[in-house]
C-alpha cells in the first residue's frame, strides 16, 4: 500500500454534499464544547470513575474503594466531571451520591466501551 493511496487526486467538488454539510454545520461554540467533553473523557482515572458510576450511583468512599485510590483524588476528579456536566450528585443525609448526569452521557460511555471491545 503506497503512502498516497488515500489522497484524493481529483479536482471534482461534490457541491450538493458540500452545501448540505455547510447548512448542517453547528456553531463554533458547539465544536468547542464537544472537544472539551472528549478532552475530559481523555483521562484514565475519570473514565474508570465513569465506569463505576455506569454500574451504580456511588459515594466518594465507594468509588475510592473500587478504584483503590484516595477519597481526595476521587473528589478532585468528581469535581471536574461535575463542572463539565458529565456527573451529578444527590445528597442523602450526610452522604453525597454521584451518578452519570443523564442518558446521553451513559450512551456515549457505553458505546465507547462497545466500540473498543469489538475492535479487539
Amino acid at each position: 500500500m503506497s503512502r498516497n493511496e488515500f489522497v484524493c487526486d481529483c479536482n471534482v467538488i461534490h457541491q450538493d454534499m458540500v452545501d448540505k454539510t455547510i447548512k448542517n454545520m453547528p456553531e463554533e461554540d458547539v465544536f468547542n464544547k464537544l472537544a472539551e467533553f472528549f478532552k475530559i473523557l481523555g483521562d484514565t482515572t475519570r473514565v474508570r470513575i465513569l465506569f463505576a458510576l455506569d454500574q451504580n450511583e456511588m459515594c466518594v468512599c465507594d468509588i475510592a474503594n473500587v478504584l483503590g485510590m484516595s477519597k481526595s483524588s476521587i473528589s478532585h476528579q468528581l469535581g471536574t466531571l461535575r463542572r463539565s456536566g458529565i456527573v451529578k450528585c444527590r445528597k442523602s443525609g450526610k452522604e453525597v451520591f454521584y451518578m452519570l448526569d443523564d442518558d446521553h452521557v451513559k450512551q456515549v460511555f457505553e458505546i465507547g466501551i462497545e466500540h473498543i471491545e469489538h475492535r479487539k
